[in-house]
Order: C-alpha cells, then structure tokens, then sequence
C-alpha cells in the first residue's frame, strides 16, 4: 500500500518536479565537468525515524537515523559527508533520554566520518509527538556510480551478514514475547567497508535491506526484468536467536529488517574476493554468498529450500510490525 502510495499520489502530482527513480537517493550533477572531464555528481537521501520504542538493544532512534541515511548514501556507491537533522520533540520527553540520543547521533556520526552541518528543532503538545521523531537528510559524493543495467545472468548475490536482525529484534521486544535471547538490532554504519569492496570489485548493485528485509529488496530488483534471481536458503545466514524466534512465532526472516547489512550483485569471478573483503570488516563477519541471478526465472526472486522446494518469494504485503525505523 505504502508503494501505490507513493506511485499513484506522490509520483503522480510531483511529475516533472519530482524525482526520478525510486532509489534510495538521487544523483546530481553539481555544475558543468572540465574540458575531458565529467561532471562531478553528487548523492542525495532523506528518511524519517518514528521507531518505537525509542530506545532498543543494539541501538536507539539516534543510532538509527544516522546509520540509515549513510547506508541509503553508501549503497548508491557514495562517499557520505554531510547530514542534516530535524527533530520534532513531544513536550515531556525526558531530558536524560534525549540526552542519551543525541549522543548516540554524534557518535555513530564520527564512526561514519560525516558532520551534522545543519538542523532544526521542533515540539509538539503532549500526546502528538510519541516522545521524538527524527529526519535526517545526507549529502555524499559519487565515487563508485552502479550500473545496474548491467546485471545478467551468472552474476552473484551477496548478503554481508545475518539477515532479519533489527526487525526481530524489536518485534520481540516490543511484543513483550518472554523469551530468553540475545536477540540485538545489527543497526551500524556500512560506508566503510562498502567503499573496501568498491575499491577492488565491480559491484553492478547495492541495497541495504531495511522494511521489507531481504526477500522485498530482491524481488524490487527482479521486478519486470528478464531474468531473476535464484537464493538458495542453506546458503543464508541467520543468526541463531533470530532462527530460534522465526521457528517458534512462525515469522519468515527474510521478511524481517535489517539496519546493518547491505546485499550486493557482483560478477561470478569477483564474488569469492568481495566476500573475502567483507569479512574483514565488523560487520561483514558472516558475509556470504546466497544465490545468482538466472535466465530460468524471469521478473522473480525464487528461494531453492533446504528441502529442495521452490519458493517464489514477493515483495512484502503486510508488515508484521509496523514503526520499526
């Protein structure tokens, strides 16, 4: 719905002053290239944060809003600089928990080498606000443009780690399911080791999966295309507490989101070295190989089960907890 949302009212009205794409940022051409030269391109993203609760394991809204807006940049092959932050505050917020957000931005802003340049500050009346929303805008410089147009059939599909993290995380927390595990958002920066990959691997396309997990992310990209894509579920990895909760409460991980992990389309013979590169990362650990894209299945994204079944996966129809970034 959120998709025909966009589609049918947004992209209708804006038109010609809209954007182009549906991407997770827009490039941009700053001026006019010197005489041999291209122009230089810039990067451009927004996102706003409501997640509830404001504060989880592994992370907080803080956390989120930086690490989402420079992964959204990351993931179009930019180098990220600046961000701005708007923040609208419900009048009695407690001090010491905005405190401890704000906090958070600055340090996942040095992690990632980007400086807050510019902001601004709102409240609302008690009842309106939910505690705090964030939206955060980011500028980054195109380094490494995709090409997207390019992807064929033999390519591989990269995931750089767990998948469904965040989003189990929080459903479980937020639920008030009593289980015991350790179960913590992946919430994190990826403009580092992403810009590693790029420097050694031709990567065709990227896509941090955020709403949607990976399932959504893969059949937005298969979507209409004239091949597709075949993931083979022995082959993606799940952290054990995400495994163990997905099982037991009868949810699909790879419909869950993720804040931390970004999937990758590389040519067969850079696969091996790109995971490699990954996995010297700290958050690209479990990084691995988990399908390729094929002629066989045209317009769709199709899981090979461990059972030897086939599954067409789609994009997601209904959230299962919405709010979560």
């Amino acid at each position: 719905m959120t998709r025909e949302l966009v589609r049918d009212v947004f992209c209708r009205h804006l038109g010609d002053v809209g954007p182009e794409s549906l991407d997770d940022g827009a490039v941009l051409s700053l001026a006019e290239g010197q005489a041999g030269k291209p122009a230089p391109q810039i990067v451009f993203t927004t996102d706003s944060y409501v997640v509830s609760p404001l504060e989880f394991p592994g992370g907080d809204i803080g956390t989120l809003a930086v690490c989402g807006t420079v992964n959204d940049l990351a993931v179009m092959g930019a180098r990220p600089l600046w961000l701005s932050l708007g923040v609208i505050l419900e009048a009695g917020l407690e001090f010491q928990t905005l405190e401890r957000i704000v906090k958070s931005i600055a340090e996942k802003a040095r992690e990632a080498g980007v400086r807050i340049v510019c902001g601004d500050t709102k409240v609302v009346e008690t009842g309106k606000g939910d505690g705090i929303f964030i939206n955060t805008a980011g500028i980054g410089v195109l380094e490494k443009p995709l090409r997207p147009e390019t992807i064929g059939p033999g390519d591989k599909i990269i995931l750089s780690g767990t998948a469904g993290d965040h989003g189990m995380a929080l459903l479980t927390l937020r639920k008030g399911f009593p289980l015991k595990s350790n179960l913590q958002s992946d919430c994190a920066p990826l403009n580092g080791m992403i810009a590693d990959v790029l420097a050694e691997v031709e990567v065709k396309w990227m896509r941090d999966p955020t709403r949607g997990g990976l399932a959504t992310a893969l059949s937005e990209l298969t979507e209409s295309q004239p091949w597709g894509v075949l993931l083979e579920e022995g082959l993606i990895p799940l952290s054990d507490p995400v495994s163990g909760v997905s099982e037991l409460l009868g949810l699909d991980p790879l419909y869950s989101a993720n804040e931390g992990k970004a999937i990758f389309v590389v040519p067969a013979g850079m696969a091996e070295n790109a995971v490699k590169i990954l996995k010297k990362s700290p958050y690209g650990g479990d990084a691995a190989v988990i399908g390729a894209v094929q002629d066989e299945f045209p317009g769709k994204t199709v899981l090979q089960t461990e059972m030897g079944t086939l599954r067409t996966l789609g994009i997601l129809a209904s959230d299962p907890l919405p709010r979560i970034c």
